[in-house]
């Protein structure tokens, strides 16, 4: 009898709850951004949400998030890349230097414009070029991730002591710094806004056509409205707010870009659906005839571009190529994908999770200089919060 009931209980349940069962660590994420930014506006009196704080607060964000968007792919897929950080730290240096140097002797009298392109396409080559390297050796030759990385992470330390000499190099020039410093005007990001808004709705409705092709089960296409306008709105809203400031930031719109385009890949190609079949078993996926070798390549090859991307970014942001250059930052980008729910077994993990993880670990630390915390207590308070959301993800697994 008890059984019986059971059963019946369980079949009450209503889609709306079991949609917000298994979605409750997104949503759990989003309550706890909310409770940390509550909390720093009451004890900074208002100045941590402040528009030109809140503006610095997502750009500050921006370095760390690009590294995440592509280190989710790694993580889903069963790899870790420790060398991101010293990656994109080396490709800053670099291009400092293009601009600081070589461009002088090479190209003397040249337009900015023509200054400022070559470098950023030479700082995407060479990301992308290692990532080739690194794939290679990890997919083709079979070597652990790990022990590769790692090793990654020593050379490229050296080379960029190399490189700079132990001196720092400015990359301060006007159009550069527009890359990271710079804001497009109110228009173009209320235009960009509708734009992304308007995606979002598309990609939920041909979502759901592609759901019930396969024969998938949907949730309510209210559920699936409110999310997606729920998000709208908290784009509109962010808008609204820089543009009290001096607009949108250029490193956040370029990386609202890489979020729609690897979301994309990562949900509606095979390319995509492939990874996450290796990171949920990969004997299973290999018996399918899934590529594992070309997939693996292919997700090393994209990291590598990312850390380009973020390289070119933070050179133009800090104005410098510096010896310290990327020091830790491949240790958030792992913290950002964790924190926001991909899992540490693979298979599982998403794009805007990250970047709700990367924005949770940015508040963080801009909250707590704002308060003058110790600099080793910052350290401390991330690792903590790290901890907790791991032991969190176990805990809702567990009993899922």
């Amino acid at each position: 009898m008890s059984t019986t009931t059971t059963s019946s209980n369980e079949k009450t349940i209503s889609p709306v709850n079991q949609r917000f069962r298994f979605n409750f660590q997104t949503y759990g994420l989003i309550i706890a951004l909310v409770v940390i930014w509550a909390f720093f506006y009451i004890v900074t009196d208002g100045v941590y949400l402040s528009p030109q704080n809140f503006s610095n607060l997502f750009r500050q964000m921006t370095i760390t998030a690009i590294l995440s968007v592509g280190m989710v792919l790694v993580i889903v897929a069963t790899h870790i890349d420790l060398s991101v950080g010293k990656l994109a730290g080396y490709i800053s240096v670099v291009v400092a230097v293009l601009q600081a140097r070589t461009w002088n002797q090479l190209l003397p009298g040249a337009s900015p414009v023509l200054t400022t392109t070559l470098s950023v396409l030479i700082g995407l080559l060479v990301g992308t070029l290692y990532g080739v390297l690194q794939g290679y050796i990890i997919a083709v030759q079979r070597v652990p991730a790990f022990i590769v990385t790692l090793g990654s992470m020593w050379i490229l330390n050296g080379l960029i002591l190399v490189q700079t000499a132990g001196k720092t190099i400015p990359a301060n020039q006007p159009l550069f710094s527009e890359i990271a410093q710079g804001y497009v005007s109110p228009t173009v990001g209320w235009i960009g806004a509708v734009v992304v808004a308007v995606l979002m709705f598309v990609l939920m409705f041909d979502g759901r056509r592609r759901k019930t092709r396969y024969g998938f089960s949907l949730p309510p296409l209210g559920m699936d409205l409110l999310k997606t306008g729920f998000f709208a709105a908290l784009l509109f809203g962010y808008v609204f707010y820089v543009n009290k400031y001096s607009g949108v930031q250029n490193p956040v719109l370029l990386l609202a870009i890489l979020v729609v385009i690897v979301t994309y890949i990562s949900n509606n190609t095979k390319f995509g659906r492939y990874v996450y079949a290796i990171g949920g078993n990969r004997e299973a996926a290999r018996l399918s005839g899934i590529n594992i070798t070309a997939n693996t390549f292919w997700i090393f090859v994209l990291m590598g571009f990312l850390c380009g991307v973020s390289g070119i970014v933070m050179a133009s942001y800090v104005g410098y190529g510096t010896i310290s250059a990327g020091q830790g930052y491949e240790l958030f980008a792992i913290a950002a994908c964790f924190l926001g729910g991909t899992s540490t077994l693979g298979g599982e993990g998403t794009i805007v999770g990250a970047m709700i993880g990367a924005l949770i670990m940015a508040s963080l630390t801009n909250g707590l200089q704002i308060m003058n915390f110790p600099a080793a207590w910052q350290y401390v308070v991330s690792g903590v919060v790290l901890v907790i959301a791991v032991l969190g993800d176990v805990y809702l697994k567990r009993n899922r």
